[in-house]
C-alpha cells in the first residue's frame, strides 16, 4: 500500500468507527500479543508504524527510550520518534513521527495500548545509577510519568539488560542492583498509580526479563512481580555466534529452553497470567558447518550476514524451500541446512509458533511477546500463527 494513501484511508476509517457503537468496534482477545516496534525500522527497512498489523496486537512496546546523564527518560531518536514526516503530516505540527502514528493506530484499534520501552541492550548502562538512591528513583519515575503523559503512551516497559549483570561490556554494575531494581519498580508503580488516580485510568508497568537461569535466579522474582502488570521473558538467543556449536535459538523444550525458563518463573511464585512468553521473529545461522546430524550440534567457522541473524521475512523469501528444512521433535522447532554452503540456520516458523501458542494456552500464561514487528514476512505469517492459535477455542 502506498503511504500517500494512508492519511485518506485513516480519515475514512475514523469516520466509520465514530459512527459505530463502542461494542460493535471493539474486540477482545483472551491473551496478550505484544510486539516490539524498533524505531530504526523506518530507515534501512522502510518499515513504518503504519505497516504494523495492529489489529492482531494488544500492545506495542516502542523501542527504545534512553536514559539521560541526569537520570531521566530521554527520547531515543528524536527524528524518528517525533519529527519524521509521514504522508499528510505538516511541518508545523507539534508532534509528528512514530509517536503521532502510534496514537492514530490506537484510534483505529480501541483496545490497542502502547508502552515506551526504556533501555535495551545498548542503553542499559545508566540503570544502576537510576536505581541507586531514593532520590534517583523518584526522579526517574517522575520523568517517565511525564513522558507517557506528553506522548500518549499507556505505560512503561523497562528493558534493563540486566539487573543481575552480564549486559553490554562497559555497563555500570553494582552488587546491590537486584535489590535496587525492586525499589525502582516500587517507585515507578507508586507514581504511575498516583497519576492513574488523577486521570481515572490505570497505567501499565512491565519489564523485559532474561531467560538465562544464572541471571533470573538473582533477580528477586518473588519481590518484583507484585509491582508489575506482567513480565516479558526473553526466551530466545539461547544460541548464536557466542555458542561453541550450532544449536537452537529458541527451543520450546529441552534442558535449557523456553519451557525450563517459564517453569522456573512460575516456581518462583509469579502468577501464570503475569508470565508472557517471548518469541523471536528472527533466526540465527552459522557457516562452515559439517553435514553431520544435518548441521545440528556441530562446530562452525563463521557467521553469515555478519552477525548470523536473519529476519524471518528474509528466511521465508530466500532460504525456506531452497535449504532443506528439518524438525526436532524434542525442541519442537525447525532448522535449515544446506550442505553445499555448509550453512545451518535455527529459526521459528508458523508451525513452531503454533506449538508455542498452544503451550501458552495449556499453562494459562499471560500471552506472547515478540521481537520485532519488522522481521515478519509480507503476509505476517508468524503473527498470524500466534493470533489464530491464541484466539481459537
Amino acid at each position: 500500500m502506498s503511504h500517500r494513501l494512508l492519511p485518506i484511508i485513516l480519515s475514512a476509517l475514523l469516520l466509520v468507527l465514530a459512527a459505530l457503537p463502542v461494542a460493535a468496534r471493539q474486540t477482545t482477545t483472551p491473551y496478550r500479543i505484544i510486539g516490539y516496534y524498533a524505531s530504526w525500522a523506518i530507515y534501512g527497512k522502510e518499515y513504518f508504524v503504519t505497516d504494523i498489523a495492529a489489529n492482531q496486537l494488544t500492545h506495542i512496546n516502542y523501542a527504545f527510550a534512553n536514559i539521560s546523564e541526569e537520570g531521566e527518560i530521554l527520547i531515543g531518536d528524536e527524528w524518528a520518534d517525533t519529527q519524521f514526516l509521514y504522508p499528510g503530516d505538516a511541518e508545523d505540527e507539534p508532534l509528528r513521527g512514530n509517536f503521532k502514528q502510534l496514537g492514530l493506530l490506537k484510534q483505529i484499534n480501541p483496545n490497542l495500548q502502547t508502552l515506551i520501552s526504556v533501555g535495551g541492550w545498548s542503553w542499559s548502562d545508566r540503570f544502576s545509577d537510576v536505581a541507586l538512591t531514593e532520590e534517583s528513583r523518584a526522579k526517574f519515575a517522575k520523568s517517565c510519568v511525564e513522558f507517557i503523559k506528553q506522548y500518549g503512551f499507556d505505560g512503561v516497559d523497562l528493558d534493563w539488560e540486566y539487573p543481575s549483570g552480564g549486559g553490554e561490556p562497559g555497563n555500570i554494575e553494582r552488587p546491590e542492583d537486584p535489590d535496587n531494581f525492586v525499589l525502582l519498580l516500587a517507585e515507578l508503580r507508586k507514581q504511575l498509580d498516583a497519576q492513574g488516580e488523577l486521570d481515572g485510568r490505570p497505567y501499565l508497568l512491565t519489564i523485559a526479563a532474561p531467560a538465562g537461569k544464572w541471571q533470573y535466579e538473582r533477580m528477586n522474582l518473588d519481590k518484583i512481580y507484585p509491582y508489575l502488570d506482567w513480565i516479558n521473558i526473553m526466551t530466545y538467543d539461547y544460541a548464536g555466534g557466542w555458542s561453541e556449536v550450532t544449536a537452537f535459538n529458541a527451543p520450546l523444550y529441552g534442558e535449557v529452553s523456553t519451557d525450563s525458563a517459564i517453569q522456573d518463573y512460575l516456581t518462583a511464585g509469579i502468577p501464570a497470567e503475569k508470565v508472557v512468553m517471548g518469541v523471536p521473529f528472527y533466526g540465527r545461522g552459522w557457516t562452515g558447518v559439517s553435514a553431520t546430524n544435518n548441521g545440528l550440534g556441530q562446530p562452525y567457522d563463521g557467521l553469515p550476514q555478519g552477525d548470523g541473524s536473519f529476519d524471518y521475512g528474509t528466511l521465508a523469501a530466500d532460504y525456506v524451500g531452497k535449504y532443506q528444512r528439518f524438525w526436532d521433535e524434542t525442541a519442537q522447532v525447525p532448522w535449515l541446512y544446506d550442505a553445499e554452503s555448509g550453512t545451518m540456520i535455527s529459526y521459528d516458523d508458523p508451525e513452531s509458533l503454533t506449538k508455542k501458542a498452544e503451550y501458552i494456552k495449556q499453562h494459562n500464561l499471560g500471552g506472547a511477546m515478540f521481537w520485532e514487528t519488522s522481521q515478519d514476512d509480507a503476509n505476517n505469517s508468524l503473527l498470524n500463527a500466534l493470533y489464530t492459535t491464541l484466539n481459537s477455542d
